[in-house]
């Protein structure tokens, strides 16, 4: 359904117009999605976005997309629940936690590497344990959000309730992706890249909320250039 993501087709105009081309959105939906037809049905495209959403449905679809770009180093942009599944997928194809998952998916999981914190728990009603609203940011000086950003501190809008699990996170990094993005005061992991891949980028929260004609917002931005770049590089 196109209005349920209406405010990130309209980023993907504003950083056509700031990258001077056009992006042309296939909309695939991830119930679609599995191992099998993943390269059939993904092959064409020169980025892959992971959106954001609640539950179980469609979840291993985009799950298998993420593999898919991240394995054929197609551009990858993972928002919220996208930078979550993320998180899902190379938990479980790259450190080998077999059965990986969040806890709002599978509260059983051995390896609940996307969890509540510990005072949300504590919390009854659901509306209550939400994180809604600006909060700040720090970048890591050498990630690639910090280029794109071209400073340190900086204030996303944010929509969700489950968080990177940071017991997890020095066996991540080992491996190669990194918390490019911290909210320091909480300790919260914001953004997450991979290091061997040419734009591989997670976040958190929601940029596509303060995107505007007259402000393009510069992940959108870097995302669409790290696309045409891609599709230069195959033509």
């Amino acid at each position: 359904l196109k209005d349920a993501y209406k405010s990130i087709n309209e980023s993907f105009v504003h950083a056509s117009a700031e990258n001077e081309c056009k992006v042309s959105l296939k909309l695939i939906h991830s119930e679609h999605i599995n191992s099998s037809n993943v390269a059939e049905i993904l092959r064409e495209l020169q980025g892959i976005l992971v959106a954001p959403g609640f539950g179980l449905r469609g979840i291993e679809g985009k799950i298998e997309a993420i593999r898919y770009a991240r394995e054929n180093k197609i551009p990858f942009f993972g928002i919220c629940l996208g930078m979550q599944c993320a998180v899902i997928e190379f938990g479980r194809n790259v450190l080998g936690l077999v059965g990986a998952h969040s806890t709002e998916m599978n509260p059983e999981t051995k390896y609940p590497v996307i969890d509540l914190m510990e005072e949300q728990k504590k919390i009854k009603g659901m509306g209550g344990t939400m994180r809604l609203g600006s909060y700040p940011c720090m970048l890591n000086k050498g990630a690639n959000v910090y280029r794109i950003y071209q400073t340190m501190n900086i204030s996303e809008r944010h929509r969700h309730r489950y968080e990177f699990n940071n017991e997890y996170l020095e066996a991540y990094e080992k491996a190669g992706m990194l918390a490019a993005g911290m909210n320091t005061k909480d300790n919260l992991v914001e953004i997450i890249e991979l290091k061997d891949h040419p734009w591989f980028i997670g976040v958190q929260f929601h940029p596509e909320y303060k995107s505007t004609v007259a402000k393009p917002h510069p992940i959108f931005v870097d995302f669409v250039k790290a696309a045409i770049k891609f599709k230069e590089s195959k033509s």
